[in-house]
């Protein structure tokens, strides 16, 4: 009864308190849990709390009954230049950081129902993009078409997973784990009457404030220790089917459609010396999933169909992004572990798409993370963590059309987080 009151406190708390933030591969956090983030987010062959479902669902009958909550505070710096435009008062310096703190909730919970299989369930935040511009830049080009005062520019889309799941050991070496994902995603635009020339609803494009839509879509994993000293994983999650964003169809492709990409993994978990073990996951971000994300600015449109909110509607014209990363852990004694961490990944936004990547600047690429675990003396643990995603400029190239002035737009970002866990 304890632990049921514990498990729906923990759903409620993370469902009250949505995820708002602008992550870090593109718009996928480096890792999930904060031991995992403390070492640059590995976690396919090495489940280490009630997260784990998250990166693998196989792991988490390897952790055994547990409960953890943790909280993350995020703070995004953004900006944008633009530079060579021909319409007076557009080119200049733009600060996207009018919203700059944010606070991520984490939940996990899970249960041996014998020894061979458990059920749980992970809730955490799968990411988001914000930017806040106090100064609009595409302000001038609204003035133009006649908006007087179109007001601060950004975007706002914040999703949250609940995964409910299923993980049994075949064997003492061998588990596999799936996953439900049920979705939840809000989203909300302002300060976009620029865009309205070459949208299929201008009334539907920006200022409609925040509207919201779920889907559900899977993860299945399987993880195995090969040898006494290594320990291998695989995972895979499906596209998650979302509902439209009807208060946005003249903004993404296919009148409103806003789906999560699907994406897969490996991992290789090795246990270096008693005390140290190094990790390193590979990871596949298939942006291209999505046409909301992946299509190209088209100006001037070449039909219906090519215009905002048509089935193959401009968008960020983001690639797909291969994700590596690498962590250790030292157990310095019997109450203290410490963790670091690196997360790389190429460059998802074409430096020709840097125009309207304005609103959305996830190029951050380095991550440079540190973690810490104390044991309590009642055997809980506390567990901290920091991210550092190091500075990152694209400089567009031809980016802005002739139609906008022509010209580029250059993306500057970098990242810091600080974490907090406890589990028992």
């Amino acid at each position: 009864m304890i632990k049921q009151k514990v498990l729906w406190a923990g759903l409620v708390a993370c469902g009250l308190v949505s995820p708002l933030a602008q992550a870090t591969n593109g718009y996928f956090a480096i890792g999930y849990g904060q031991k995992s983030i403390g070492m640059g987010g590995v976690g396919i062959a090495l489940p280490q709390d009630a997260l784990a479902a998250a990166a693998n669902p196989a792991g988490m009958v390897m952790i055994g009954d547990r409960v953890d909550f943790g909280l993350e505070w995020f703070r995004p710096t953004r900006s944008s230049d633009i530079t060579g435009n021909g319409v007076p008062g557009v080119t200049g310096s733009y600060d996207g950081n009018a919203t700059h703190d944010f606070f991520i909730p984490e939940f996990g919970y899970n249960k041996m129902i014998n020894d061979t299989m458990s059920l749980g369930v992970s809730v955490f935040g799968n990411g988001g993009m914000n930017t806040d511009y106090s100064s609009n830049p595409f302000g001038v080009y609204a003035k133009m078409g006649g908006v007087n005062n179109p007001g601060a520019a950004g975007v706002n889309l914040a999703q949250l997973f609940v995964s409910p799941t299923w993980s049994m050991k075949l064997n003492p070496t061998n588990a596999i784990g799936v996953s439900l994902n049920l979705a939840y995603q809000q989203f909300s635009a302002k300060g976009l009457y620029a865009f309205g020339q070459i949208s299929n609803s201008p009334s539907t494009l920006t200022n409609n404030g925040t509207d919201s839509s779920t889907g559900a879509g899977a993860r299945i994993g399987w993880t195995g220790q090969v040898t006494p000293m290594v320990t291998l994983g695989a995972t895979y999650q499906t596209k998650t089917a979302m509902g439209k964003l009807s208060n946005y169809n003249g903004l993404f492709a296919g009148q409103g459609g806003f789906d999560i990409p699907s994406n897969y993994g490996v991992g290789m978990a090795i246990k270096a010396a008693p005390a140290t073990t190094l990790a390193f996951d590979v990871e596949r971000i298939m942006y291209s999933d999505v046409g909301s994300v992946t299509n190209p600015l088209v100006f001037p449109p070449t039909g219906p169909s090519t215009m905002l909110g048509g089935n193959s509607g401009s968008g960020f014209g983001w690639q797909d992004m291969t994700v590596y990363k690498l962590g250790v852990s030292q157990v310095i004694s019997p109450t203290l572990t410490l963790r670091a961490g690196y997360n790389h990944n190429n460059q998802q936004i074409p430096t020709t798409q840097t125009f309207f990547n304005i609103l959305a600047p996830g190029v951050v690429q380095d991550h440079a993370t540190l973690g810490a675990t104390w044991i309590l003396p009642n055997k809980s643990e506390l567990t901290v963590s920091y991210m550092h995603a190091f500075t990152k400029t694209i400089n567009g190239t031809n980016s802005i059309p002739a139609g906008f002035g022509g010209g580029n737009a250059n993306l500057t970002m970098y990242e810091d987080s600080i974490g907090i866990a406890y589990g028992w």
